[in-house]
């Protein structure tokens, strides 16, 4: 039994890719992270976990969940709603986020398959010091719960708790969050034929080639 989670928030103008302003306005940011949920949910549905799980900040649940579970996230920091979602799951639980459109079933396979012996937990890290993906066999909160979030040595902070308790990580490809517009221009570079590169050449005021 594999559980695909992915955390997302709902897309309210002023609320989701605030960096991207004021390159683009609020509106034209919160229409780029529709694409990237879109863009990343295309991706999830190539692969076929027992069970889907959107792990979701808001109200309006956006299109094409209507076959996932909702789990609304709890109060707290991000550690501490992390740390309830992997609580409230067994077996193996695979956690991705919703700022990198550019991911491909093919980065998420390993995790998909059986684990090599001696492989507790997976680890994508991000272009920022954070973390894309997570997976762990045995979930447990408090390999989440206390590590500092979004700071540029986040993933360094996660990635140290899970080896210092004994968890042996394998590593997932390296991939680029879309937090800043550089960041956004560079994903549309790698994956241009995406949702999410298709509204930055629309929105954005330097071309993207």
């Amino acid at each position: 039994m594999t559980t695909l989670v992915l955390i997302a928030k709902e897309t309210i103008p002023g609320r989701v890719k605030t960096r991207l302003h004021p390159h683009l306005t609020m509106e034209e940011a919160a229409l780029i992270a529709d694409a990237a949920i879109a863009d990343t949910l295309d991706a999830l549905s190539a692969l076929r976990p027992t069970r889907r799980v959107l792990l979701f900040d808001g109200r309006q649940v956006p299109p094409g969940f209507d076959d996932w579970e909702i789990m609304p996230q709890v109060e707290g920091g991000l550690d501490e709603r992390l740390g309830a979602m992997f609580d409230a799951c067994d077996g193996p639980t695979v956690l991705i986020g919703m700022d990198t459109p550019q991911v491909s079933p093919e980065d998420l396979a390993p995790v998909m398959e059986p684990w090599p012996d001696g492989v507790d937990a997976w680890f994508g890290p991000a272009n920022d010091g954070g973390f894309w993906a997570l997976a762990m066999a045995e979930p447990d909160g408090d390999m989440v719960r206390g590590v500092p979030m979004s700071r540029s040595d986040t993933g360094a902070h996660q990635l140290l708790r899970l080896e210092s308790r004994g968890l042996g990580v394998r590593m997932l490809p390296a991939l680029v969050d879309a937090d800043t517009i550089d960041d956004a221009r560079e994903i549309a570079v790698v994956a241009p034929f995406t949702r999410f590169a298709g509204a930055l050449r629309a929105f954005d005021r330097v071309p993207v080639h």
